[in-house]
């Protein structure tokens, strides 16, 4: 399954300019895989982002917007984005100054079903 989720998050930094990290965690933060540098705690970040995710569910609630489908936090030096794959993981995309987000977001639907089906077929 690791192989599997690991290709499918090459793949979206092969497709998308910027892309030069990812992950995919559980809800509760537990780390599945990662694709990312040396540099980043990949397991922290995998909790960080769980906590998030929780938040930003809560906030498309109360605010009545539909089914959550991502968060965007943007620093000086690139991009963190978190998606909801189904209700039961997350994927976080690290991107750098030229992140192209239009694409990461067109290109990281296809790649969310993808990784949703791998995990699904591992239980």
């Amino acid at each position: 399954m690791n192989n599997e989720l690991t290709a499918e998050m090459l793949g979206l930094r092969k497709r998308v300019v910027g892309v030069t990290g990812s992950l995919v965690a559980t809800i509760d933060g537990l780390l599945v895989a990662s694709d990312t540098e040396e540099s980043v705690a990949a397991d922290h970040l995998a909790a960080v982002a769980a906590a998030g995710l929780s938040i930003a569910r809560r906030t498309v609630e109360v605010t009545d917007r539909g089914a959550f489908l991502q968060t965007m936090i943007q620093g000086r030096k690139g991009c963190t984005a978190v998606y909801a794959v189904g209700d039961m993981a997350l994927m976080v995309v690290l991107g750098d100054e030229g992140l192209d987000i239009g694409s990461l977001h067109g290109q990281s639907r296809p790649a969310l079903e993808r990784i949703g089906s791998i995990l699904t077929e591992g239980e």
